[in-house]
């Protein structure tokens, strides 16, 4: 079963499937440019991990907003730890007899793959990054969001040529001079040349994904990349058709013009 969507089916983010999903559009780009890339190129898989606190009880969109160790200890001042000592001891008093249910902090691994083409010669030269926003990369102040600021601005700065795919619709945008598009996605190229000015994109779930130009090192020509192709493919062969409720509501919700263009297409379909 195809998805009814067109575009980006944003059931996808809310549905629990997002890691999936992004695990295997990274393995679709990879081996769509492996198949058409010049000789003297080489595309590689790369991750960032690391480890952040989380509430057991929360999901994984709630727990990501929760500070890491560093800044949950030492903003902490002594006066608000006497008012804490002081409300924890009225609230005591309050309780009856009884065990409390609280919720613990434990440690969550996050991993974040991405692809880099490099040059064979000389001693496999970074030419271009390829990154599929995660959830945390939108999420200010978070562990994902910091470590993934820093490589950026290095890639906006003339380091390599950078490719980004926003396929979220929650979350805050990474940083821009200029307004990012009215659309709740958008796909970005900047080339090494013209850093900072980047092309973007905008993308939609109501039409189909246009194709994105993946830049090479002079003086070879970009490659064209077909992102809907690969959407599709990773759909259908992870079946998530049979995962998804398209009866629950979407967080953004959908206004009332999508609500029922939505509608007609399942009724369609």
């Amino acid at each position: 079963m195809r998805s009814p969507f067109p575009g980006m089916d944003p059931y996808i983010e809310v549905s629990h499937l997002w890691e999936d999903f992004h695990t295997n559009l990274i393995g679709e780009i990879y081996r769509a440019l492996s198949d058409v890339l010049p000789d003297r190129y080489v595309v590689r898989a790369g991750e960032r991990s690391y480890v952040a606190l989380a509430c057991a009880d929360d999901d994984e969109d709630q727990r990501s907003f929760l500070p890491d160790v560093t800044v949950a200890t030492s903003r902490e001042s002594s006066k608000s730890r006497r008012k804490s000592k002081a409300r924890a001891g009225s609230t005591a008093l309050q309780h009856e007899p009884g065990p409390l249910m609280m919720e613990a902090l434990v440690k969550a691994e996050y991993r974040e793959t991405f692809l880099e083409i490099r040059q064979v010669a000389p001693e496999h030269k970074l030419v271009t990054g390829i990154e599929v926003l995660s959830p945390s990369n939108k999420r200010p102040g978070t562990k994902g969001w910091r470590l993934y600021y820093r490589k950026r601005l290095a890639y906006l700065s003339g380091s390599a040529n950078l490719v980004e795919i926003d396929l979220l619709r929650r979350g805050r945008r990474m940083p821009m001079v200029s307004p990012w598009p009215n659309a709740p996605y958008y796909l970005l190229v900047c080339k090494k040349k013209q850093a900072p000015r980047c092309a973007v994109w905008a993308a939609y779930f109501t039409e189909p994904l246009q194709a994105i130009p993946i830049p090479l090192a002079p003086p070879d020509p970009d490659l064209s990349l077909a992102l809907q192709p690969l959407i599709d493919a990773v759909y259908a062969r992870s079946r998530y058709a049979r995962d998804i409720d398209y009866a629950r509501s979407l967080n953004p919700a959908l206004d009332a013009k999508e609500t029922a263009w939505l509608a007609e297409r399942l009724r369609k379909q």
